[in-house]
């Protein structure tokens, strides 16, 4: 069971840990091009597009929840229109957010406070990298049906080789050709159409024997599609409200000035640094508990439960003795700045809690992917957002950023809490 859990996990983590790279690159060479200007409209702009994309999550997670639990089933058939679904509802989605660029772009200008240069710019970025919305909601399909499938190798390629080509392709279009944030941006929009036509050359030549299991009649079936838009509703309102309080606790932090903003901007890394691990112990959930449950092995879906969680803790403790014990690294690879660095030194016990209250909600939300249990999911993320913004309100003014981070904490440890308390429902063991 272990080797399982790890062949699924590891390809993840890579995956996860080439993603922030790719932003670091792409400021670099935005640093390069000669006024700090270009620097704030690429990140802006990428925060249009993850804010656009995260919540379409979803068709990630419901493909692989659909995708195991049919292969688990042997239901070829259902894997077959978990996978056409989940393609062609994420292109489609991708061309409507083509059509719709105009209005978007509009509201996300709206949004942006900043001067008219820099606004300039990033709808500069936002015009073409736009064009690549089917091409990334489509790959949010073939990962989603890849790891269903138990394949976590293709989709780690698929990622490394999308973030080469898209550094490759900026620095061509940047340096050779003389673009400056367009060449940024047609090296993006390129690198995630080449990707997705990666991705249906990888499953032409390891899946295509499946197509014999296409049958037109059942991919659209009434009962199917309700199902599966109950689920992925159910998904889409997790997201949104995880989003809402990671967005809201950015806000929150700028409120309290510029010094708290940076130190929590720093500290949210040392966050999403522990995700990246657990997120790919919460794939390898996602794969194997679809699998099992599919087949209804509950024997062998109790027994993964069970390692998944040994190693998700294991995993966690390693990281809080790392986060005590070497600090001072981590902070000063992320910014020279002194003052800034003691500041975070004073809220760093906050983020040695991360990791023990929080990963548990990072395995659930796998396991209960896997399951497809995505009320339950739903519900202990609305439960959790509530504490978060009750525990703001009430904290905050009594304890300023540390009541920020409290509320933050007990949103994460609510939502394990709360997950722990429903996997028998969930599960149906």
């Amino acid at each position: 069971m272990d080797k399982k859990i790890f062949r699924l996990a590891l390809p993840n983590i890579i995956t996860n840990i080439t993603v922030p790279l790719l932003g670091m690159i792409d400021i670099a060479i935005a640093g390069r091009l000669g006024s700090a200007v270009y620097i704030g409209a690429i990140a802006l702009g990428a925060n249009i597009f993850n804010m656009i994309y995260w919540n379409f999550g979803f068709l990630r997670m419901s493909s692989s929840g659909f995708t195991s639990q049919a292969l688990g089933a042997r239901n070829f058939p259902e894997v077959m229109n978990a996978f056409i679904r989940s393609l062609a509802i994420g292109l489609g989605v991708g061309v409507l957010i083509i059509f719709l660029q105009y209005p978007i772009g509009l509201l996300a200008s709206g949004l942006i406070k900043s001067g008219a240069e820099s606004t300039g710019h990033v709808m500069t970025y936002f015009r073409i990298v736009v064009w690549g919305a089917p091409a990334v909601l489509g790959m949010y399909a073939f990962k989603g049906w890849f790891i269903g499938m138990q394949n976590a190798k293709i989709p780690m390629v698929i990622a490394i080789l999308n973030n080469l080509l898209n550094v490759v392709l900026s620095l061509i279009f940047v340096f050779g050709f003389g673009m400056k944030i367009e060449g940024i941006a047609l090296g993006t929009a390129l690198s995630q159409v080449i990707s997705l036509m990666v991705a249906a050359g990888f499953w032409w030549k390891h899946y295509r024997r499946l197509r014999k299991y296409i049958m037109r009649e059942t991919i659209w079936d009434r009962h199917a599609i309700r199902e599966y838009f109950r689920v992925n509703s159910d998904i889409f309102v997790r997201t949104f409200l995880l989003t809402l309080v990671t967005t809201f606790f950015t806000f929150a932090s700028s409120a309290m000035g510029e010094n708290v903003l940076a130190v929590n901007a720093l500290l949210m890394q040392f966050f999403m640094l522990f995700s990246y691990f657990m997120d790919g112990f919460a794939y390898a959930g996602e794969a194997l508990t679809g699998r099992f449950y599919g087949a209804q092995n509950r024997e062998y879906l109790h027994w993964m439960v069970r390692r998944i969680f040994f190693w998700g803790l294991m995993v966690s403790l390693v990281v809080v003795v790392l986060y005590m014990l070497f600090p001072d690294p981590i902070l000063y690879v992320m910014t020279n700045d002194l003052d800034i660095i003691a500041q975070a030194k004073d809220f760093m016990f906050w983020t040695v809690l991360i990791p023990v209250v929080g990963f548990a909600a990072f395995l659930w939300d796998g396991i209960f992917i896997g399951a497809t249990a995505s009320a339950e999911m739903r519900n202990a993320m609305i439960v959790s957002s509530i504490v978060f913004f009750a525990c703001y309100f009430i904290m905050t003014p009594l304890w300023g950023n540390n009541g920020l981070w409290l509320a933050f904490i007990l949103y994460l440890f609510v939502r394990g809490v709360t997950q722990t308390l429903w996997a028998k429902k969930a599960l149906r063991w």
